[in-house]
C-alpha cells in the first residue's frame, strides 16, 4: 500500500467491552483521529464475533473479561472466522497474566485501559497496518514479572538478536517500540518494501511466528526501554 493509499484510507475499529463507560472512553479516543471510524461495539466475546463477521472490520479491540464468552477465547474462534481482521486485547495490569494466552490465540497487540490515549491510537494503526503493538508498560510487566526463567531468557534473547545485522537490530527495536512498517521506514529512511523485507528476515533469524513476540525477544535484550 502506498503512502498515499495510506493517508485517505479509514481503519475500522469494532470496539468489544463488557464496560459502557469504558466503550464510550475508547470510541471518543479512537474518533477523535480522522483516519479512524468505530463500525460497531459489543458487549460479550460471542457479540464480538457476530459484528465482526457482520462488519468485517481491520481492528478489534477485545477486552479479556466478558460474559458469554471471554475475550481470550473469543480472540481464538475470530480469527479463525475473520482472518483478516487484527486483534488487539485490552487489558489491566491485574490481567497480565492472560497475555501469553492470548498472544497463542493471534492477538496481535496489548494496550493498557489505563493507558496513554495517543498510545491507543498507535495500537490500532499499527494493526491495521499488519504490525504489531505492546504497550511498552505491559511489556515491562510481562518480562519482569510473569515470564518464567528470566535470567535465561534474558541469555537466549541476547544470544537470538546478535545473529542479527546491524540494521536487523535497529529495525527489531522499533518493532519492540510498537512502530509499524512505514513508520520504521520514516526513521530509518528506508522504502516500505525494505522494511517488511528486514521484518520477515528478523522473525526466521530469531525463530518467532510473529511481530509481538519479535517485540518481546527485543525487551528481554535489553533493546527497548
Amino acid at each position: 500500500m502506498s503512502t498515499t493509499e495510506q493517508s485517505t484510507t479509514t481503519i475500522r475499529v469494532l470496539i468489544a467491552e463488557d464496560e459502557r463507560l469504558i466503550r464510550t472512553g475508547v470510541r471518543l479516543v479512537l474518533t477523535a483521529d480522522p483516519g479512524i471510524e468505530v463500525v460497531a461495539e459489543a458487549a460479550d466475546g460471542r457479540e464480538a464475533i457476530e459484528q465482526a463477521r457482520r462488519w468485517r472490520p481491520d481492528v478489534v479491540l477485545m477486552d479479556i473479561r466478558m460474559p458469554n464468552l471471554d475475550g481470550l477465547a473469543a480472540t481464538a474462534e475470530l480469527r479463525r472466522a475473520v482472518p483478516d481482521t487484527a486483534v488487539v486485547i485490552l487489558t489491566t495490569f491485574g490481567e497480565d497474566e492472560y497475555i501469553a494466552t492470548a498472544l497463542d490465540s493471534g492477538a496481535t497487540g496489548f494496550l493498557l485501559k489505563s493507558g496513554d490515549p495517543r498510545e491507543l491510537i498507535a495500537g490500532v494503526r499499527a494493526a491495521a497496518e499488519g504490525g504489531a503493538y505492546l504497550s511498552p508498560k505491559v511489556a515491562k510487566r510481562v518480562i519482569s514479572g510473569i515470564v518464567p526463567g528470566r535470567p535465561a531468557r534474558e541469555v537466549d534473547a541476547g544470544a537470538r538478536v546478535a545473529l542479527l545485522t546491524a540494521r536487523e537490530r535497529e529495525v527489531l527495536a522499533l518493532v519492540g517500540a510498537g512502530l509499524a512498517n512505514a513508520e520504521i521506514g520514516r526513521r530509518l529512511h528506508l522504502v516500505e518494501g525494505t522494511v517488511k523485507t528486514h521484518v520477515s528476515a528478523i522473525l526466521a533469524r530469531l525463530g518467532v511466528r510473529n511481530r509481538v513476540q519479535a517485540a518481546i525477544v527485543a525487551y528481554e535484550a535489553g533493546m527497548v526501554d
